[in-house]
């Protein structure tokens, strides 16, 4: 099994305990995926983006179990992911809301397996995570969110002003 060049080669590996390979596409999940979040409103009414760059994510690491990659991370331990869209079907209100203050859709991709902080991507493909402490950017797509949360790299606090 040759590695890529896509990931750094620890990152890459927890990816391919997960089951990701290079290729690797399921549409029909992503858009039964799609389907139920776009069917879901909330009490209050709110409703989920979804859009392209959501429904690549899912397609290509939808499903995954991430574990956390090996070693010490660069800046904080290393994320173990569980990426599941629907971990985050009862968040439209909080999506909806941070898209609105960054000017674009977000859509969940799935969480922090360890902390419960929910991912999520905006419709350029830039990559957030929203927990308790705050928003989060993790990364502007999502091979270098990947390689930052699984590579233990901190994420930039979004701030107002």
């Amino acid at each position: 099994m040759a590695l890529s060049t896509r990931f750094p080669a620890a990152v890459e590996a927890a990816l391919r305990t997960a089951g990701w390979r290079p290729g690797r596409w399921d549409i029909m999940q992503a858009e039964e995926w799609a389907d139920r979040l776009r069917g879901h409103v909330s009490p209050g009414g709110h409703r989920h983006a979804v859009f392209p760059a959501a429904v690549e994510v899912w397609a290509e690491f939808g499903g995954l179990s991430v574990p956390a990659a090996a070693g010490p991370g660069r800046q904080v331990a290393p994320a173990a992911l569980a990426l599941d869209p629907l971990r985050g079907l009862h968040l439209a209100r909080t999506l909806g809301d941070l898209g609105r203050a960054l000017e674009t859709e977000i859509s969940p991709i799935g969480e922090e397996a360890g902390s419960g902080a929910l991912l999520a991507v905006d419709a350029e493909g830039r990559v957030y995570a929203v927990d308790h402490t705050g928003d989060w950017y993790v990364g502007a797509d999502i091979d270098r969110a990947l390689a930052a949360l699984l590579g233990g790299v901190r994420p930039v606090r979004l701030t107002t002003g």
